[in-house]
């Protein structure tokens, strides 16, 4: 375990910062720029996934599990996320035969 703390030590703290501003950055514009419900939670997903990276890092830099343990916690929230819209875009599908949300004005009715 300690090679893999020596590992990622190797690596400057600013490459992991600016590889997660630019993977959350990505999922942002998916989440704005899109119009496809299952991009937009894959979006949101990759915007969590860069949130861990980022925790990870730090938690490995300062020599302190605390960030290891709240990467454990959002995994757990993106799991029962997925869960969640997964069903809830399946309902939106056979209600509407469609993905995109812009057609989810007509669900008012």
């Amino acid at each position: 375990m300690n090679s893999v703390a020596n590992t990622i030590q190797a690596v400057p703290l600013n490459h992991y910062i600016l590889l997660s501003a630019l993977i959350f950055s990505i999922g942002v514009m998916g989440v704005l720029l899109r119009r496809n419900a299952i991009i937009i939670f894959m979006s949101v997903e990759l915007m969590l996934n860069s949130v861990n990276l980022l925790l990870t890092a730090f938690s490995v830099y300062r020599g302190d599990a605390a960030g290891q343990v709240f990467v454990f916690f959002i995994m757990a929230l993106a799991a029962a996320e997925v869960a969640v819209g997964l069903a809830i875009i399946v309902m939106i599908y056979r209600n509407t035969n469609s993905i995109d949300i812009n057609v989810l004005n007509r669900l008012k009715w």
